[in-house]
């Protein structure tokens, strides 16, 4: 496993759309292993394949309950409103209020290439919803409501 670069705005990968998986070779395997790897590393909750460099419509996420991956992934279903703040690995530095839906249902593959439904509520489904939009092409700075605002220093960081 091995790190790799995170993308930041500016970088024209990020508004491209991702083409599907058609299978899951090695090189695939150990993408989706260096993600995982990456998103700890950066202290994120998800990581899509553009945002290393790589236009696959994969997805990996670990909201508290354990990593899964999501690959070519499709919202089946969404339901109720959230708004919060949101922030990116990609936009270092930067968070915004974005309103989503509470739930959501995506029916995705997974590393095996196995079809699983997926269900999310609350931060779970903000992050499948902003990590679907990566593979779209989409950055959630265009759903911020308002200005992005500068994220604070924790007080471990003071």
């Amino acid at each position: 496993m091995a790190l790799r670069t995170i993308r930041v705005i500016g970088d024209e990968v990020l508004l491209k759309p991702c083409k599907p998986v058609k299978e899951v070779t090695p090189r695939i395997k150990t993408l989706i292993e260096d993600m995982i790897e990456t998103m700890y590393d950066a202290d994120g909750v998800g990581l899509a394949a553009p945002q290393v460099g790589v236009l696959k419509k994969i997805v990996v996420i670990d909201v508290g309950e354990g990593p899964f991956v999501m690959i070519n992934p499709r919202v089946l279903e969404t339901s109720g409103e959230q708004t919060g703040t949101e922030g990116c690995l990609s936009v270092p530095g930067k968070c915004g209020m974005v309103t989503r839906p509470n739930y959501v249902k995506v029916l995705a593959y997974n590393e095996d290439m196995e079809p699983v439904e997926i269900e999310g509520t609350e931060l779970k489904a903000r992050a499948m919803l902003h990590e679907i939009d990566h593979l779209e092409g989409k950055l959630y700075v265009d759903r911020v409501e308002g200005e992005l605002q500068d994220v604070k220093p924790s007080e471990e960081e003071v």
